[in-house]
């Protein structure tokens, strides 16, 4: 538009500097040789002004626009991907006690959640029975060993047969036999604490008939417990005992971390999966069984890698992978498209295999909106 501005404003200018006396010939020849004048005049006038236009153009400041972005370096260092499977907490110490013969509960000294000792009394049987029966034992073993002193003084003077000596130290010694093995069951009626920990459950009340065998009261020791889990099969080869795991409570918004203690040494054929557990400190008694958690385990490791958020990363049609990152001098920077090869993911953040050194530059924010060898600037 300037340019034709200023082509308008010569032609008028020569126009206003033709002579007065010129005057338009009366002929056609005269006519067409002064258009032919006036033209190569204008001719010579433009090529002088664009001559000028340019040498201004070189002398001005150039005014460009460049795009603000910001940037991020590459991270370097070891970059671990994880897996989350579900599992529970679990106790092996759960225990139930129980009395080798029946009887009547005439007693119980625990209540449900109370903590208890190794060794310490949970509940006593009513033996009657077992009293009655010894009773009668005891009367029958004072026979017997009277029967058996009268046959070894008779046997000691050579007198009677020794069948009856024989069968008279025989009645006497089953009955001290009998006697034993009934002492020995009377004391089971009272019940102990196989092990300590908290009780769990009351399986019966007082009053109720125990019978043998029969679980009386559950225990529960929650000072270790361990948290176990099943891992699809296709990790079989990533998983190893002794790795450690991070293991996810979100009743309780924490997380602690473990070693693999134990590895299934077989799949269930339900859902392909094995079983792994791993052994949890639990003095403070916040882990209870059945607990849901989630169990975090690390299946790829890669040291030294080279990673970036993986929103940076943009693809084109034909599915190749690329960043922007800025290049040039501090005055003339640009975004500069660059094509990487990536791998895997973790936590946002994305592994670059092929294309990055790790100390470039690559642009955060705006880089969706740049396009190559875009002038840009860093802004805070």
């Amino acid at each position: 538009m300037k340019y034709h501005i200023l082509t308008a404003i010569a032609i008028l200018s020569v126009l206003a500097c033709a002579p007065e006396e010129q005057t338009i010939p009366e002929d056609l020849k005269g006519r067409i040789a002064l258009l032919e004048q006036l033209k190569t005049e204008v001719d010579n006038l433009e090529t002088y002004i664009q001559e000028v236009q340019d040498s201004v153009d070189a002398l001005s400041p150039k005014v460009v626009n460049k795009r603000p972005v910001t940037m991020v370096q590459p991270e370097l260092g070891d970059f671990k991907h994880y897996i989350s499977v579900q599992g529970s907490i679990l106790s092996d110490d759960i225990v139930n006690a129980s009395s080798d013969i029946g009887g009547r509960v005439i007693s119980l000294r625990v209540k449900e959640g109370q903590s208890i000792k190794k060794g310490q009394v949970l509940a006593k049987l009513d033996l009657e029975g077992l009293e009655k029966q010894r009773a009668e034992l005891l009367t029958a073993l004072e026979l017997a060993e009277e029967v058996y002193d009268r046959q070894k003084r008779l046997w000691d003077q050579n007198i009677g047969s020794e069948i009856q000596f024989l069968q008279a130290k025989n009645n006497k010694e089953r009955l001290e036999k009998s006697l034993e093995t009934l002492d020995y069951n009377r004391r089971k009626s009272t019940i102990y604490a196989p092990i300590s920990g908290s009780v769990l459950s009351l399986n019966i009340k007082e009053g109720e008939l125990a019978a043998p065998g029969m679980p009386l009261v559950t225990l529960l020791n929650v000072n270790k417990v361990k948290v176990v889990a099943e891992v699809p099969e296709s990790y079989l080869k990533a998983i190893n005992k002794g790795d450690e795991i991070e293991v996810q409570l979100p009743a309780l918004g924490e997380t602690r971390t473990a070693k693999i203690s134990l590895i299934g040494d077989a799949i269930n054929t339900a859902n392909r999966t094995f079983k792994i557990e791993a052994v949890l400190a639990n003095k403070d008694k916040l882990l209870k069984p059945n607990l849901l958690a989630n169990v975090k385990l690390n299946d790829y490791t890669q040291k030294d890698a080279i990673s970036i958020p993986v929103e940076l990363v943009q693809q084109e049609i034909g599915g190749k992978s690329y960043v922007y990152t800025i290049s040039g001098s501090t005055n003339d920077l640009k975004a500069t498209k660059t094509y990487i090869s990536t791998g895997e993911v973790q936590d946002g953040k994305i592994i670059v295999t092929e294309g990055l050194t790790g100390q470039e530059q690559v642009i955060l924010e705006g880089a969706r909106m740049v396009v190559n060898n875009e002038a840009v600037e860093i802004k805070e």
